[in-house]
């Protein structure tokens, strides 16, 4: 057999192509023709998100290394230059498998229960006729068409917004003189225009692009137009702070903010039916390559969908939405504090309800025992109830700290009005460890109890975002473990302070704990292997592509550790290869909540050691990144993860991919069409059997119990 070195590049994948094999996984769930039509369009939609996102971030990225003639390479051994060929051939590909499954696939399925999009040769006069009034009435004062090329600078679009570009007819004076113009789409604007009603069993709506194109002569009088295409473009987002250079760091985030307003073009979608002069005059003012534009056989834009999966009236199109339960460990009749105090909680969202941690916060600003609240903040919601609390304590007179993370990315301008909102209302607003993004997620109490002054704790793997905590399937850890509380306050200590770092009793930290720990637990399983004791490492990530975890992971396996890992999208790993990697299996699961926890097991011989983590195996967040790593010391909450990581980790369930030796990601079950519940609900309903539990032990204990009704006698 070869000799395998981990200095082999054909040992890893690279991490570009394995996100793009993971938004594969996701349209996998929009090509279903088993799923509620209005549910695949939801997936689809996210793929095309997704793919923004992807552009923005890597792709922008990578057009800045190859800009500066960067030769570095990758863990594969490929440089910017061949990632970025390998990318858009695959995201070409993938562009027209999207449409073909939208065109051919999703729409007629919608149009056959009711819900169609009419292109504008299929309007009818009367429709064609009430949307002459509307584009007369309500579009045509607020756009603002703008001329280019001859000289005149190309307008500063809006990243990823909706545009019409228009050839006008050469002038009669001037024959081979070329003529365009740009029409912005207005943001107050809806990209969907609903028709009129005419069967009450059918909805019907045409797009904003497609009104335009219709009366796009009104906009030109004079002119003769030749074409009318709708365009989107996407802008580099990968513009970062300079922290060495940086005086202020709010104000550096915002000049941040404004340069991608008007930073590199990097992508063109554009429909398929432009001609090739229009084209070449986009691809020239906007200084792109033909590899870089993406011509559709559909409306530019698949994300703008999903303001169509949440329609009123359409329910049965649509999963049956999940209502998050109460845990049944978390009793809160008699306050949140009471119910910490009796033994730690471990919720697991959004299968149980997030209101625990809504309410720790909202109790603790009005508790006048409350001393002081510290809390770590990185994404919240647009109205969120947690910093309203935040603020509302505050003026209770309470010592309030927030950390918010101005650089979590495409969250930095709400991050910014929250900082503000905070510190307007007394609250003591931080923005961490220059250089570093404070990805944790903390919060401590400090309370004045019967018996002294009392530390609670809440850590988790996902943000203090109550909407995302319906969607996202995240871990909640309560405790007021006393040695949870001492290094919970070092860490805020370390991170809002010149306080020395030092050494935990409990919790580890990133960037100087973390990758130890996980090394030495990784280590420590092979020293246990090699001795005869049983060994098993059980990994729940959102990404591993960091060179040295999975190396150590190779080591393991290669020395008899059987290792088990859910990964949710990009997996550098490469498992099963023979002599190395065979002890190794990677599962991915994509379903109906975005699977967001980080949850790790290790066995030690017996003494199971179990973490959950805000941090994935990523080089970024181990050693550029604030993060926790948390053992679990309650039993039962231990063991219910340990559990939950087998279910995870089985290479045998409905929605779970098994990622090959090759790089191809498959379904093992032996009949992926049977009706067999998924992992997720399979978690749906454990949550909602423990809900039931609970209630009848409520009725139980605080209700009388009332017998039936008895029987008359009859007289005898």
């Amino acid at each position: 057999m070869k000799q395998l070195h981990l200095s082999d590049k054909h040992l890893y994948f690279n991490r570009e192509l394995s996100w793009l094999d993971f938004n594969g996984r996701v349209f996998e769930e929009a090509a279903d023709p088993q799923a509620p039509p209005l549910e695949r369009l939801k997936f689809l939609a996210i793929t095309g998100s997704n793919l923004d996102e992807f552009f923005m971030v890597r792709v922008g990225g990578l057009k800045l290394l190859i800009q500066s003639n960067s030769q570095s390479t990758d863990i594969t051994g490929a440089t910017p230059a061949k990632q970025l060929m390998a990318i858009n051939e695959r995201a070409h590909a993938f562009c027209t498998r999207q449409y073909q499954c939208l065109l051919e696939s999703i729409e007629p399925a919608l149009a056959a229960a009711g819900l169609r999009r009419l292109r504008p040769q299929d309007l009818p006069e009367s429709d064609r006729s009430h949307l002459q009034g509307l584009f007369e009435r309500d579009i045509l004062p607020l756009l603002s068409p703008i001329a280019i090329a001859n000289g005149a600078a190309f307008p500063p679009l809006r990243n990823l917004s909706m545009n019409v570009a228009v050839r006008l007819a050469p002038h009669p004076e001037i024959p081979r003189s070329m003529r365009y113009a740009v029409v912005p789409m207005p943001q107050m604007l809806s990209r969907v225009i609903f028709l009129p009603e005419l069967r009450p069993d059918e909805l019907r709506y045409v797009l904003w692009e497609d009104v335009v194109k219709l009366f796009a002569e009104q906009l030109f009088p004079g002119a003769n137009i030749a074409e009318c295409v709708a365009f989107r473009i996407t802008r580099n987002g990968d513009l970062t702070v300079e922290d060495d250079a940086a005086e202020e760091l709010l104000d550096d985030m915002k000049r941040v903010l404004k340069a991608r307003r008007t930073s590199d073009c990097i992508r063109l979608e554009i429909e398929d039916c432009a001609s090739k002069k229009l084209l070449r005059a986009l691809q020239q003012e906007l200084t792109l390559d033909d590899d870089s534009c993406f011509l559709l056989p559909g409306p530019p834009g698949i994300a703008a969908f999903m303001a169509l999966t949440d329609l009123s009236g359409f329910e049965e199109l649509c999963r049956k939405p999940w209502k998050p339960r109460q845990a049944a460990g978390a009793d809160l009749r008699k306050g949140i504090f009471k119910a910490i105090s009796r033994k730690d909680i471990l919720l697991v969202h959004p299968y149980e309800s997030f209101e625990p941690v809504q309410r720790l916060v909202e109790e603790a600003a009005a508790d006048p025992d409350v001393l002081a609240i510290k809390i770590t903040l990185y994404r919240t919601s647009k109205n969120s109830p947690i910093l309203a609390a935040l603020c509302q304590a505050a003026q209770n007179g309470k010592n309030v700290t927030a950390l918010v993370e101005l650089k979590a990315r495409f969250d930095e301008e709400r991050n910014i009005i929250g900082a503000r909102e905070l510190q307007d209302a007394g609250v003591q607003v931080l923005h961490g460890i220059r250089g570093f993004k404070t990805h944790s997620k903390i919060c401590l109490i400090v309370r004045r109890d019967s018996d002294g002054i009392r530390r609670y704790m809440h850590f988790s793997t996902g943000n203090y975002n109550e909407i995302t905590a319906r969607i996202y399937s995240d871990v909640s850890y309560f405790t007021c473990a006393p040695e949870y509380g001492q290094d919970a306050s070092a860490f805020f200590n370390a991170i809002t302070g010149y306080s020395t770092l030092r050494q935990f009793h409990k919790l580890d930290m990133a960037p100087v704990g973390i990758r130890t720990r996980l090394l030495d637990m990784i280590n420590g399983e092979i020293s246990r292997h090699q001795a005869g004791q049983k060994s098993l490492i059980m990994i729940k990530v959102n990404s591993l592509s960091d060179k040295d975890m999975i190396d150590a992971l190779y080591r393991a396996a290669k020395a008899g550790v059987r290792v088990m890992l859910n990964v949710r999208g990009i997996c550098c790993l490469r498992p099963g290869v023979p002599g190395l990697s065979d002890n190794i299996s990677v599962v991915s699961i994509v379903d109906r909540f975005l699977e967001h926890a980080r949850i790790l097991y290790f066995h030690r011989g017996g003494k199971p050691q179990v973490f959950i983590s805000s941090a994935d195996w990523m080089t970024r967040n181990l050693d550029r990144r604030v993060e926790l790593l948390v053992p679990i010391a309650d039993d039962d909450a231990r063991k219910r993860l340990i559990s939950m990581l087998e279910i995870y980790c089985s290479t045998q369930q409905h929605k779970g991919r098994v990622l090959n030796a090759d790089g191809s990601w498959k379904c093992h079950v032996s009949n992926p069409t049977a009706k067999t519940p998924s992992t997720q609900d399979a978690f749906c309903a454990e949550a909602q059997e423990d809900e039931q539990l609970l209630e009848q032990n409520r009725r139980t204990v605080f209700e009388p119990v009332v017998p039936p009704p008895r029987k008359k006698r009859k007289k005898g």
